[in-house]
């Protein structure tokens, strides 16, 4: 940039920082919305039924390790478990591939279970601040069960979050379950491969401060979204066979070519993934029967486990 503009690399690097936080303080209340109220929840929960079959899921979670250059006199604080420096990002996203609600900058050498646990989301949730649908029946089920996030095992299972069963030696309707549950979360894995794909700061090591490379990120984030807005831009933005897509009759998964080009395996770091004891079990295991019932089957998903 220094040489096509004729302007000095310092002076750049001014302009990059501001830009990216202007881009975040301008566009967040329009184009990162999280929802406020109960009715705008259960119409997320209407999408993702709608589109991935799954019921009462408010969003998909998941986070990522955004690596970055190590920071000087910092010691081991942003240290992570693959043994580079990062900082998290955390993300939940609607149904149609956007974020819903992202929190960027904990430090890479928190437990994966203190990523979660440190942010507002957790705190809001935990104090009934955002105001989610109360727990009914499933159709044709007499057990209320709660509305929640589906996510991994990255993440404990609460009230509120939804994680497969652990283990690959599961029983069938356990094993259909997880499938369910895999459609749903999905949405996330491909919004973290798009952001990635289209934004190539993502692809190597940011070299800046830890508060550059926050602003970085959230920027990145927000203008996904406002990228994702109209019919367009959004046409523009996603190449054919970015994401990955399902055959409308056999229901076979092809994968989206962010997978093969640009992998953000190198830069953008899974959480690590433990299996953790949960008291929610029976939630889960109602779901199980729920989708092994009339009401709840979907005719393909006996032919995916």
């Amino acid at each position: 940039l220094q040489y096509l503009f004729r302007i000095p690399a310092c002076t750049i690097g001014i302009i990059i920082k501001e830009v990216c936080r202007a881009l975040w303080d301008v566009l967040m209340h329009e184009y990162l919305k999280f929802p406020s109220t109960t009715e705008e929840w259960l119409k997320h929960a209407e999408n993702f039924n709608k589109q991935w079959h799954f019921p009462h899921c408010l969003g998909a979670m998941d986070g990522k390790h955004i690596v970055m250059q190590a920071p000087a006199n910092s010691g081991s604080y942003y240290y992570n478990y693959k043994g580079t420096f990062s900082i998290v990002l955390l993300a939940v996203v609607d149904a149609e591939y956007k974020f819903m609600y992202v929190d960027v900058g904990c430090n890479g050498r928190i437990s994966d279970g203190g990523v979660f646990n440190t942010c507002s989301l957790y705190e809001a949730l935990e104090s009934g601040a955002t105001k989610l649908p109360p727990a009914i029946p499933l159709p044709g089920r007499t057990q209320p069960v709660p509305y929640f996030f589906v996510a991994d095992d990255a993440f404990a299972m609460r009230h509120y979050i939804m994680k497969p069963y652990p283990f690959k030696d599961q029983p069938a309707p356990n094993r259909i379950f997880n499938y369910r549950l895999s459609r749903a979360r999905r949405i996330v894995e491909n919004v973290f491969g798009i952001i990635a794909n289209r934004f190539r700061v993502l692809r190597k090591p940011i070299i800046q401060n830890p508060q550059s490379t926050v602003n970085i990120v959230l920027a990145v984030c927000v203008l996904h979204n406002f990228l994702m807005s109209t019919q367009a831009s959004r046409s523009s933005y996603l190449q054919p066979g970015l994401l990955d897509t399902e055959n409308t009759d056999s229901h076979e998964v092809q994968s989206g070519t962010w997978r093969e080009e640009g992998m953000p395996g190198t830069n953008l770091l899974q959480l690590q993934r433990r299996p953790r004891p949960s008291s929610q079990n029976n939630t889960r295991d109602e779901f199980r029967e729920f989708f092994m019932s009339p009401q709840g089957e979907i005719t393909w998903q006996y032919k995916h486990i």
